[in-house]
């Protein structure tokens, strides 16, 4: 039993982290032109200055790159775990990264609608809206790749740790002084 589930729980952070890296370097290589241009609607930004065509192309293209890394040293890591984890066909790591930035750039379109300003909490959606995207862009991709890796349990496991991960990562990167909220 307890073997299982560590078996789950691997699996579920290794198909999900080409979904898990793409915001942190669409930060880190972020600046340039706001997708939204600067237009408002309904007298908001769009989406705002913290969502970049540069950013989002970076995003991007590190989740893919991760996701042909993760292949190419798959059968190491499936030999130290013990058991075979996924690879990811090219479409299943282009939707996981593209999708977690889309959803993340969903997120931003409905934190302006709602009045929050760029970087203020909003709570469940900050922590599950690149994983909604990543799911859904993945599936639309690679969607035999996805129903055969994305089961129930693997799902579940990853709308749980998830969020743990994302509050962890977010207060360490406060902490270092590399965000201004620990959110």
């Amino acid at each position: 039993m307890a073997a299982s589930l560590v078996s789950l729980v691997v699996t579920a952070f290794w198909v999900m982290l080409p979904a898990y890296v793409p915001n942190n370097a669409a930060v880190l290589a972020g600046g340039g032109r706001p997708i939204d241009g600067g237009r408002t609607w309904d007298g908001r930004r769009i989406l705002g200055d913290g969502k970049t065509w540069r950013g989002t192309a970076a995003g991007t293209l590190a989740g893919m790159v991760l996701a042909v890394v993760l292949n190419a040293i798959e059968p190491s890591v499936s030999g130290v775990v013990g058991f075979d984890l996924p690879t990811f066909p090219l479409a299943a790591g282009f939707g996981l990264a593209l999708g977690a930035m889309f959803g993340d750039i969903g997120a931003s379109f409905l934190k302006r609608r709602s009045g929050r300003e760029r970087g203020a909490a909003f709570p469940g959606l900050d922590q599950l809206d690149f994983v909604v995207g990543a799911l859904v862009f993945a599936y639309i991709a690679a969607p035999a790749w996805f129903t055969a890796t994305f089961t129930l349990p693997v799902l579940v496991v990853v709308l749980v740790i998830t969020p743990i991960l994302h509050v962890v990562t977010n207060v360490g990167a406060y902490l270092l002084g590399l965000k201004n909220e620990p959110w």
